[in-house]
């Protein structure tokens, strides 16, 4: 595939992209074969605005594949939802504290915040090599085969956040939780008391807080979990045994 030079790709028009994003950057060039192939193999590298950008990119790129007879064999499970892992798994919770008083504040333009909040979580995961699994209103849900990773990644995301730059000079924040556990993977979900007990941390934690169990700690092994608070056991709601809780400081 010939390299895409600046005044060959100035003088496309945006429907010779799969995706533009907020800023009017082109993405995902889709012009002749070559590149909807290469589109079709980096789509799931891109940092999309939101879900619905994401999805009308991917309807572009399919559309492209149709029109040069190409057959994307996989494309859907492999590279727009890749497969998710099983076993042993760190599971990363985090959601938006006060979002309402967000929304009600904001109006329009919490939608963009709540953007901005999802790239940076999304950016977070994927360099420390986790798995995103649901994004859903202001909540966040990713899996990791290693709780240090897990970890890496959601003190990335509190230190990013606390330097961020935010509509009105607001204060945004995100809790986050980790858990570590064997869920069953069924139909593209995962269910199981694993998911439950990550999601309650996640609740228990403040803004800016991560907040991880006994099981996280012992799966990071002793060096890894240097610098860790312990917080005592805790009764979540509608789980049945207490849980050791320890906190993580991003600063660290």
């Amino acid at each position: 595939m010939a390299d895409l030079g600046a005044r060959e790709r100035a003088a496309l028009p945006d429907s010779a992209f799969a995706y533009v994003d907020a800023k009017g950057t082109r993405r995902l060039p889709i012009h002749d074969e070559a590149h909807v192939r290469n589109a079709l193999a980096r789509f799931n590298r891109v940092l999309f605005d939101d879900e619905a950008a994401r999805d009308r990119a991917r309807s572009r790129l399919l559309r492209a594949a149709k029109r040069y007879g190409i057959m994307p064999v996989g494309f859907i499970d492999g590279q727009l939802r890749p497969r998710l892992p099983t076993g042993q798994l760190t599971l990363l919770f985090s959601d938006l504290v006060d979002s309402t008083g967000h929304i009600a504040a904001l109006g329009e333009r919490y939608g963009p915040m709540l953007a901005a909040v999802r790239r940076t979580l999304r950016s977070a995961v994927r360099r420390a090599g986790g798995a995103e699994v649901d994004a859903r209103a202001d909540e966040y849900f990713a899996v990791f085969t290693s709780a240090a990773s897990a970890l890496e990644a959601a003190v990335s995301v509190q230190r990013s956040m606390a330097v961020a730059s935010w509509a009105d000079g607001r204060p945004v924040a995100l809790r986050i939780g980790l858990h570590t556990g064997r869920p069953t993977l069924s139909a593209g979900a995962y269910v199981g008391i694993a998911v439950s007990t990550g999601a309650r941390i996640c609740a228990r934690a403040e803004g800016g807080q991560v907040l991880l169990s006994r099981s996280v700690r012992t799966a990071l092994g002793e060096d890894a979990a240097t610098g860790l608070r312990p917080l005592g056991a805790h009764r979540l709601r509608g789980i049945p045994d207490e849980i050791e809780l320890f906190e993580a400081n991003p600063k660290r």
